[in-house]
């Protein structure tokens, strides 16, 4: 059945009147009409109803409760009236159908007109996510600044069309360094509160002599450091060569869902961490490193590669800038005195860069093992 609200008769909704209380639609129950109760009228068996309830007119919407206690000459008349009137209440009743189909559309139209948030249930699926997308690209219409990247020492301002820019940063404007591990120290041997204030001193002398050869020598407030005697300049390698190789391992063993790793470089790795003749990881004498190296050469030609291909970033050309180098000497200078001379041997050519060979041949990695397709 329906459960739509049930109209009143065609004649009532016009305005007739209820017939008075003492008729056969005595102590009618008008409210029910509108109630949405829909039930079918059982008369009484008895002509001689037993109560004020006993005899009901239920139709379509309409409930009626009346005192049958009427002369009995008229109850054909009250049978026969009461079929008709029951008739009449419900024929009409589906061509009211359409006009209340209409009525729930209209409510529907109004309410999908209402502001999308008024209300979160009246978002549909889809519309916020378009909200989302909408807001951020006016974001970044209003920040050019937003994805404009700019090196270190610069930052993004906007020109007078309103074009994203980068400009050398006021050191000033560098937060204050936390501790002494922020500090670092120039190749001039001068002190910087951090990397900000080194960086953005550095692009202020940009395009100057001074500018050109100013870099960053390593981490940490500049201190002394002892010149790197022959003997130690040999041993150098070797430990450099063993850490490379640790550090993949242990790259490895980490590498489950982190995606530290490539496939290929995972492949490559997992044929070192499987060796069983493989030197753990520890502070080894340089005697025992050297004859390890001789033992289990294949094992350290993927490291030096890789970690070549690490630092060949800005631009990958198949050169290392001393630029380049940096985020490997800064960190070991201060605990290797030799790195500085180490790599500045390595560069054979003296031309201010170490091309693949020049590196691989710095490790000890013979020429016929030099790859470019390692570098992954």
């Amino acid at each position: 059945m329906s459960s739509r609200k049930p109209t009143l008769p065609q004649k009532e909704q016009r305005g007739t009147h209820f017939p008075p209380e003492n008729s056969i639609l005595c102590r009618t129950h008008r409210e029910s009409v509108f109630s949405g109760v829909k039930l079918l009228y059982t008369p009484s068996a008895d002509s001689r109803v037993r109560s004020t309830s006993e005899a009901r007119w239920q139709t379509e919407g309409t409930h009626f409760m009346c005192d049958l206690r009427v002369p009995s000459t008229m109850r054909a008349w009250i049978f026969f009236l009461l079929c008709l009137a029951g008739w009449a209440l419900a024929a009409p009743q589906q061509e009211a159908l359409p006009d209340e189909t209409e009525v729930v559309e209209e409510t529907v139209a109004e309410v999908s007109e209402v502001p999308v948030g008024t209300n979160p249930v009246q978002v549909e699926v889809g519309e916020f996510d378009e909200g989302a997308e909408e807001a951020e690209e006016e974001v970044v219409a209003e920040n050019p600044c937003q994805n404009h990247h700019c090196k270190h020492g610069k930052v993004c301002e906007l020109d007078e069309n309103n074009t994203p820019m980068c400009v050398c940063q006021d050191p000033t404007s560098c937060p204050a360094p936390i501790g002494e591990f922020e500090k670092v120290c120039s190749n001039d041997n001068k002190t910087f509160d951090s990397s900000c204030h080194f960086f953005a001193t550095k692009c202020t002398l940009e395009g100057t002599k001074k500018g050109h050869k100013l870099h960053l020598d390593y981490i940490g407030p500049c201190k002394y450091i002892a010149p790197c005697l022959d003997s130690e300049l040999t041993e150098f390698p070797l430990r450099m060569r063993d850490w490379l190789k640790n550090v993949l391992v242990t790259l490895y063993e980490r590498d489950q869902d982190n995606n530290l790793l490539t496939e290929k470089q995972k492949l490559r790795v997992k044929k070192i961490h499987e060796n069983e003749k493989r030197l753990e990881a520890g502070d080894h004498p340089v005697e025992l490193l050297a004859r390890d190296f001789e033992k289990n050469y294949n094992m350290y030609i993927f490291p030096v590669h890789w970690q070549f291909g690490q630092l060949d970033q800005h631009p990958i050309d198949g050169y290392l800038s001393h630029t380049e180098l940096a985020p490997l000497r800064a960190p070991l200078i201060p605990m290797e005195h030799c790195t500085t001379r180490f790599f500045e041997t390595c560069d054979l050519d003296k031309d201010k860069y170490i091309a693949l060979d020049e590196w691989a041949g710095c490790f000890g990695i013979k020429e016929r093992d030099i790859d470019k397709d390692l570098v992954i």
